[in-house]
């Protein structure tokens, strides 16, 4: 088992230090859902949600998740986040909407918390948005697809 970074030798949280750690190019792709009834996402797709485009400013959302993710994770480096892309795509077998957000950055440490932070705030956008529509959606299947750079290299998930 892979030690964990964020606790020191007597088991107390701590940020890790990168200091010493070469800046590389960073990148981080997560993806989630939003499962709703047909209907509800039919009216979003029609544009017609009373609070307005809900796929337009559940992307903003998500692009400010991204951004403020140290603010919200207590152990998260302050990035300077080069890149940030929140796609939302209707899938009428969900049914629903799939959320996948890419974050770049050139740094000492990666940008896996911002890619799912991203996810995260754009899906739950989307169902502030519309639960006066339908209470009972869910939001699943949220995690990390890939991720480059830095000493441990690429992941992808399978």
């Amino acid at each position: 088992m892979a030690k964990l970074t964020h606790f020191d030798a007597k088991g107390d949280a701590h940020m890790v230090d990168v200091s010493a750690k070469e800046e590389t190019a960073r990148k981080a792709v997560a993806e989630g859902h939003v499962k709703m009834s047909s209907q509800t996402l039919a009216m979003i797709t029609d544009g017609r949600a009373k609070k307005g485009d809900v796929a337009g400013v559940a992307r903003l959302a998500g692009i400010m998740g991204a951004k403020r993710t140290a603010d919200l994770i207590p152990l998260c480096h302050p990035l300077p986040i080069a890149k940030v892309v929140v796609e939302i795509d209707p899938d009428p077998a969900l049914p629903g909407l799939r959320v996948t957000a890419t974050v770049k950055t050139t740094g000492r440490t990666g940008v896996e918390m911002e890619a799912l932070s991203a996810v995260t705030t754009a899906c739950l956008t989307i169902y502030d948005m519309v639960k006066a529509a339908e209470k009972s959606m869910t939001i699943s299947g949220i995690r990390l697809l890939f991720k480059d750079g830095g000493k441990s290299g690429r992941y992808e998930a399978e």
